[in-house]
C-alpha cells in the first residue's frame, strides 16, 4: 500500500466501527483506533468498545491497554500509533484510524508541533489549585486574555484542555490556537485518504438515544459501579469520559438516575455537534452523507474504489 493512511472518522454512534472493519478486509488493512476512551481497560460499555466478535479478525490497536487510573497524552498517543503505522506499512498492509477523538487523529495528519512540546509540571499545578480554589471559569478567564479564539472553542469545564492552552502559550509565547489554524497545519507526510461519516441530525440523534439506552440494559451502571470500587473517582482523566462523570454523580447522590442517563443522552448529543465541527474545518475531509447512498456496501464501495 505504499505510504497510504485511511481515516474513518465522524461523530459517536454514527456506524464508523463497522464501515471499518469491513474496508479492512477489502483493502487488507488494520484499524487502529482513535478513540480517548477506549484506550482504557474495564470501560467497555461506556465507550461502546469494539468487541472481538465485531472485529471479525482484523487487528485492531489502541484499544484497551491503560489502567483508567492513568492519564495519556496527545503527544504518547502520536509517538504509538506512527510506530503502529510504519509496522503495519512494512508488512504491505494498509493502516486505517478510526474513531471520533478529532485531536488524535489531527496528532497524525497535521502539523501539530504543540504535541511535542515540552511541559511545565509546575506551572500546571498553580493552574490546578488557582481551579480549585476560584472555580474553572476563572482560569478559563486567564486565557481569555491571552488567547481568545481557544477560549471560544474550549468549555470553561474542559479544565485539562484550558491549562494546556495556557501552558502552550506560558511555554511558547504563541496562543494555542495559532497552532491549529493556517494552510500549513494540514500537511501531512502520508498519502491521506480522509472521510468523515455523517447521517441527518435527527437520525444521529435518535441513535445516540437509542445507544444509551442499550448500554444501561448492557450494564453500564454496574460497570462504572466496579470503577469506583477499584478506587477510581469523578477527578481522573478516565472518568471524565460522557457516561461515567453522569453516572459517578448518580452514585455520589447528587442527581437521580433518570437524571443521569438524560445527561448521558445530552452530553452525547453535545459532543457529536462538537466532533462534526471539529471535522468540518478540515478541507481534506470528505464526508460521506449515508442518506446520499442505498447501503453500507455502496459507502465502502466508494471508499474502496478511490484508493485502489
Amino acid at each position: 500500500m505504499n505510504n497510504k493512511l485511511l481515516v474513518i472518522a465522524g461523530p459517536t454512534a454514527v456506524g464508523k466501527s463497522e464501515t471499518a472493519v469491513t474496508l479492512a478486509k477489502n483493502l487488507n488493512g488494520e484499524i487502529i483506533s482513535a478513540d480517548s476512551m477506549q484506550i482504557y481497560k474495564y470501560m467497555d460499555i461506556g465507550s461502546a468498545k469494539i468487541t472481538k466478535e465485531e472485529m471479525d479478525g482484523i487487528p485492531h490497536y489502541m484499544i484497551d491497554f491503560l489502567d483508567p487510573s492513568e492519564e495519556y497524552t496527545v503527544s504518547e498517543y502520536k509517538d504509538a500509533v506512527i510506530n503502529i503505522i510504519e509496522d503495519i506499512h512494512s508488512r504491505g498492509k494498509l493502516p486505517i484510524i478510526v474513531g471520533g477523538t478529532g485531536l488524535y487523529i489531527n496528532s497524525i495528519i497535521c502539523n501539530m508541533t504543540f504535541a511535542e512540546g515540552e511541559k511545565d509540571e509546575e506551572y500546571r499545578a498553580y493552574l490546578n489549585d488557582l481551579a480549585e480554589r476560584n472555580g474553572n471559569e476563572y482560569i478559563h478567564n486567564m486565557l481569555k486574555e491571552v488567547d481568545k479564539v481557544s477560549a471560544d472553542t474550549i468549555h470553561y469545564n474542559n479544565r485539562k484542555r484550558v491549562i494546556r492552552a495556557l501552558e502552550v502559550f506560558h511555554l511558547t509565547k504563541k496562543p494555542f490556537s495559532s497552532f491549529d489554524i493556517g494552510d500549513s497545519i494540514y500537511t501531512c507526510k502520508y498519502d491521506l485518504y480522509y472521510y468523515v461519516l455523517n447521517m441527518p441530525r435527527n437520525e444521529l440523534y435518535a441513535r445516540i438515544n437509542q445507544r444509551v439506552d442499550i448500554m444501561m440494559d448492557l450494564g453500564l451502571l454496574k460497570e462504572v459501579e466496579d470503577l469506583k470500587a477499584k478506587g477510581l473517582n469523578e477527578n481522573m482523566q478516565s472518568m471524565k469520559g460522557i457516561g461515567y462523570k453522569e453516572l459517578f454523580e448518580y452514585l455520589n447522590d447528587k442527581v437521580s438516575l433518570e437524571d443521569a442517563i438524560n445527561s448521558i443522552k445530552q452530553g452525547s448529543r453535545n459532543y457529536a455537534k462538537r466532533q462534526l465541527t471539529w471535522f468540518r474545518k478540515d478541507p481534506r475531509a470528505k464526508f460521506i452523507n449515508r442518506e446520499e447512498f442505498k447501503n453500507q456496501d455502496e459507502i465502502v464501495t466508494k471508499i474502496t474504489n478511490d484508493i485502489m
